[in-house]
C-alpha cells in the first residue's frame, strides 16, 4: 500500500512537470475540487455524520422510561425497599469510565448515556434518586433536565416490585407539576411547552416478560403474550402524547436467543435448536422478531394518529446481531457470548454468582466483550447501538444535523 501511494504521487509529481503554468493551475483547481467532492460524500454518508457530526440542541430533557437496560441508578434503591443487596453498588461496575459503581448494569455508559453526551445533555439522573436507596427525591428541580424511570427487572404487565410500565408512567406524572410550574400558577400549555422540548424514551420493554417465564413456560406459550406486551407500550405511548410529548423513541427487543442468562435455562437444547453461526437460540431470537414486527406496526398506527408527534422505532436487536456475528469488525473477542464479568460456567455466566460477588471474576478488557455481566451490554456494545440510533434519529424530522448549539 505505502508503494503504491508513493508511485501514485511521483506520477503527479511528474504531470504537473509536465505541464506549462496555465495548464497547472487549471489542474489544480480541478484536482482540488475532486477532493473536496470526495470529503463531501464522505461526511454526507449516515453513519459517519451520526458517528462525528455535531448534533444542535433540539432538546431541554430526556425522560426515560424501561429495564436495566436504560436504569441510571434506580435499581439499588427498589432494592433496598426490600432490604435486598443489590451487587450493581459494588465494584466493577462503573470502572470502566465512572471510576466507581452508579448503579448502572454496566462496566461504564449505557446506551441512554451516550445519546444524552451527542444531544448535548447532562446524564439522565434515576428518579430514585443517589445516593443508592435514598427515598423518593425531595428536591425535584434537578429533573428539569431530565429523568430516568427505568428499573431493573421492570415488565409491562406483571407488577414485580411495583416497578412496571404503569408505575414509572405514575413517578413522571407524580413529577409532572414540579416540571412545568416556572411560577405559582403553571398552565397545562406551559407543561406540554416544556414537554413537547423533551425526548422520551418508552422502553426497552418485554425482555423480562418474556425471560422471567423461561423456562416454566414454552417458548410458544411465551409467544401468546407479545400482543399484549405491545398493547401495553402502545397505551403508553398515547399517554405520554397526551401529557404533550413531541418526540418518542421506542426501543424494540434484543436478541434474546444470544442472551448468556437464557442459553444457560436451556442447557438441554437439541444441536438442531441453535444457529450453526452464532451460537444462538433460534426460536428464541424469532420471538424477538415476532415481538419487533409487531410493534413497529403498532408505531406506524401511532403515527397516523397522531401526526404531530415524532415517534421513532429504535432497532435493538440488528447491532447486537452485527457484533455476534461479526465480532473482529467491532474488535470484540471470538468468544462473543461470553460474559466479562461472571462467575463461570456455560459463557461463564452464573446464576448464582453474579458479577460484583467476591467468587466472579472480570475480563482483563471489557471493551473486547460484548456481554458485561449477562444478558447486559458492555460500553462498547452500548455505544455501537447508540450510534445507530442516533442515525435513525437523525434521519427523522425532529433531529438537526447542522451544527451545534
Amino acid at each position: 500500500m505505502q508503494h503504491q501511494k508513493m508511485s501514485t504521487g511521483s506520477q503527479l509529481h511528474r504531470f504537473f512537470l509536465s505541464v506549462s503554468v496555465g495548464e497547472m493551475q487549471i489542474r489544480r483547481f480541478l484536482l482540488s475540487a475532486i477532493l473536496l467532492l470526495v470529503v463531501v460524500v464522505l461526511v454526507s454518508s449516515p453513519e459517519t455524520a451520526a458517528a462525528s457530526r455535531p448534533v444542535r440542541r433540539r432538546y431541554d430533557s430526556i425522560f426515560s422510561f424501561g429495564d436495566s437496560f436504560a436504569d441510571t441508578g434506580n435499581n439499588p434503591a427498589v432494592f433496598a425497599w426490600y432490604s435486598v443487596f443489590d451487587p450493581v453498588i459494588r465494584p466493577p461496575y462503573g470502572t470502566t469510565f465512572f471510576g466507581r459503581p452508579t448503579g448502572r448494569n454496566c462496566d461504564g455508559r449505557l446506551i441512554l448515556d451516550f445519546i444524552a453526551e451527542r444531544l448535548g445533555i447532562p446524564y439522565v439522573p434515576p428518579y430514585l434518586g443517589p445516593p443508592f436507596a435514598s427515598p423518593s427525591p425531595a428536591n425535584n428541580s434537578v429533573f428539569r433536565q431530565g429523568a430516568s424511570f427505568a428499573v431493573g427487572a421492570a415488565t409491562t404487565q406483571f407488577p414485580l416490585n411495583n416497578t412496571s410500565l404503569s408505575t414509572q408512567l405514575q413517578w413522571f406524572e407524580a413529577l409532572m407539576p414540579s416540571l412545568c410550574r416556572r411560577t405559582t400558577q403553571g398552565t397545562m400549555n406551559e407543561c406540554r411547552e416544556v414537554l413537547g422540548r423533551s425526548l422520551f424514551f418508552v422502553g426497552e420493554f418485554g425482555v423480562n416478560d418474556y425471560h422471567f417465564s423461561f423456562p416454566r413456560k414454552s417458548v410458544q406459550e411465551v409467544r401468546s403474550y407479545v400482543p399484549t406486551v405491545i398493547r401495553n407500550i402502545t397505551m403508553a405511548v398515547e399517554r405520554l402524547i397526551s401529557h404533550g410529548a413531541k418526540t418518542l423513541v421506542v426501543p424494540g427487543m434484543i436478541p434474546s436467543g444470544c442472551s448468556p442468562p437464557i442459553l444457560a435455562k436451556f442447557p438441554n437444547a437439541a444441536p438442531a435448536e441453535f444457529d450453526s453461526r452464532t451460537g444462538c437460540l433460534k426460536e428464541l431470537n424469532e420471538l424477538g422478531f415476532y415481538h419487533n414486527a409487531l410493534l413497529q406496526q403498532s408505531l406506524e398506527k401511532l403515527r397516523g394518529r397522531y401526526p404531530s408527534a415524532t415517534i421513532i422505532y429504535a432497532d435493538f436487536f440488528s447491532p447486537v446481531m452485527e457484533m455476534v456475528e461479526s465480532p473482529r469488525k467491532f474488535g470484540l473477542r471470538d468468544d462473543v457470548l461470553t460474559v466479562c464479568c461472571g462467575g463461570g460456567g456455560r459463557n461463564n455466566f452464573n446464576g448464582s454468582v453474579p458479577c460484583g460477588d467476591q467468587k466472579a471474576t472480570t475480563c482483563s478488557d471489557p471493551s473486547a466483550s460484548l456481554y458485561w455481566d449477562g444478558v447486559h451490554f458492555t460500553e462498547a456494545a452500548n455505544r455501537h447501538i447508540a450510534g445507530s440510533w442516533l442515525s435513525n434519529m437523525m434521519n427523522s424530522s425532529d433531529v438537526s444535523r447542522d451544527g451545534a448549539g
